[in-house]
């Protein structure tokens, strides 16, 4: 029966995503890492020392072999405890890309004693090793994941410890006032005197003011991490599959002068100021002349009532119409850009007086307007609730949920305290609070919150 997998074994796995290319890079971790590579490794040259023996931070030449075969030529890295990534001895192999011989190197490892690696496990032991807080943890994947200059950066302030740095700064407020209070519940003889209490009152008022800026900036933490769906909407040939061509700034959707050329919703990314913005093309809006063009419709509207963004497109060379009157009312209460079509011709369309939505015209022919067209869609999207400084801490679902009960136990816990409520309760509170902002930076964890955390990691990460 094969032993449940441990923090302590030596574990090994494929670094580099799977498939065809110049290298592929195998990483080994554990106590075993070194005795493991003497097995499958041999140095090129009588004088070259085994991986055992090598200085750390050292790269040497050689060959993988399993029962006397060579796999491999390879480059092997050593790194010595506790200067790598996990804090554990870890070796790097380097051996030439494509899928099968990249797993035949792995299956020589693994063979040699070292176990499959889980998703995530490289990165958890490197938590839980000391070597990053879970924060920085969570930024390695934000940083894989970015697709924006933006996103990127905001994820190596967080890899940084910029958001840790905060964190422990409002636990420190918090500890502080409960070590107040629990010495005053110690020694109940002693009143707190009035200006302790006006500090231990200044101290919670800080760390919930810590709160709030961090909880302000949580949906431009989601925006840059998950990014946007925008549906550009409009009748036949006003313009959106152009539109979607200029803002991708390549030909992705057919434009055609023929009406409902678009039957089915498109969609694709483009990096909108720095925001991922995933652009839907859909179907044009008007009466449908067959079941085809109205299944196209009916996915329009779909596609509109998912958008957190609605672009719709009017030819501003022509008079508005009915239909369009109709569908500016439908969509009118979801946020929007009406973007005018067609602008360097003679403009004909005159919009209703009363209409609020941000108007942007450009020219799909030209490409006038976007720019403006692009700014229009930042400043939607973009809440500027986080206020200047903050935008290196992007926070996410998580620390929001622990910031906000954190945030409830200390509001719970000061109100306590002006109210002169039994010290008890004030505690109770405050160890609550202490917990929940604990768990943003994994001071405070449970087993399921990290196989949660790391379970969006890849294999060999």
């Amino acid at each position: 029966m094969r032993a449940a997998p441990s923090d302590h074994d030596t574990i090994a796995a494929i670094a580099t995503p799977l498939g065809e290319g110049g290298i592929a890079v195998l990483r080994i971790s554990g106590s075993q890492a070194l005795a493991v590579a003497d097995q499958v490794f041999s140095p090129a040259g009588t004088a070259a020392p085994r991986p055992s023996t090598a200085a750390s931070h050292t790269v040497h030449y050689g060959h993988i072999t399993r029962d006397g075969r060579r796999l491999d030529e390879v480059l092997l890295t050593v790194l010595r405890a506790p200067r790598t990534f996990t804090r554990e001895d870890t070796v790097e192999i380097s051996c030439h890309g494509g899928v099968f011989l990249a797993r035949q190197v792995l299956d020589a490892v693994l063979a040699a004693g070292a176990r499959l690696a889980q998703p995530g496990e490289f990165t958890r032991r490197a938590f839980l090793n000391g070597r990053i807080d879970l924060t920085q943890a969570e930024a390695v994947v934000d940083l894989i994941h970015a697709r924006t200059e933006l996103a990127a950066a905001a994820a190596q302030e967080q890899l940084s410890g910029a958001l840790s740095m905060r964190v422990r700064a409002l636990r420190q407020e918090l500890l502080t006032t409960l070590a107040h209070v629990e010495a005053h519940i110690d020694f109940p003889d002693e009143d707190i005197a009035p200006n302790t209490h006006r500090q231990l009152l200044d101290r919670l008022d800080r760390a919930r003011t810590g709160m709030d800026e961090l909880l302000a900036t949580a949906l431009e933490g989601r925006v840059l991490r998950r990014g946007i769906r925008a549906a550009i909407l409009g009748r036949p040939n006003a313009g959106k599959s152009s539109l979607l061509n200029r803002l991708l700034g390549h030909d992705r959707a057919i434009v055609s002068p023929i009406e409902g050329t678009t039957r089915d919703t498109i969609e694709e990314t483009a990096n909108i100021r720095g925001i991922p913005v995933v652009f839907i093309d859909t179907a044009g809006l008007r009466h449908a002349a067959d079941v085809l063009e109205e299944e196209g419709i009916r996915r329009t509207r779909a596609a509109a009532s998912k958008a957190e963004l609605i672009l719709h497109v009017l030819d501003a060379s022509q008079p508005l119409t009915d239909l369009d009157r109709g569908f500016l009312g439908e969509f009118s209460g979801l946020p929007r850009v009406i973007v005018l079509n067609k602008a360097d011709l003679p403009g004909q369309i005159g919009l209703p007086s009363d209409l609020t939505s941000p108007v942007a015209g450009v020219s799909c022919a030209t490409g006038a307007g976007l720019e403006t067209l692009k700014d229009a869609i930042h400043h939607l999207v973009w809440s500027g609730r986080a206020g200047a400084g903050m935008h290196d801490v992007m926070i996410n679902a998580r620390h929001e949920d622990a910031l906000r009960r954190g945030r409830e136990a200390t509001d719970r816990g000061s109100q306590a305290l002006r109210e002169g409520l039994a010290l008890e309760l004030a505690a109770i509170d405050l160890r609550i609070a202490l917990q929940a902002v604990g768990e943003v930076v994994g001071e405070t964890t449970t087993d399921d919150l990290l196989d949660v955390v790391f379970s969006e990691f890849c294999l060999g990460k």
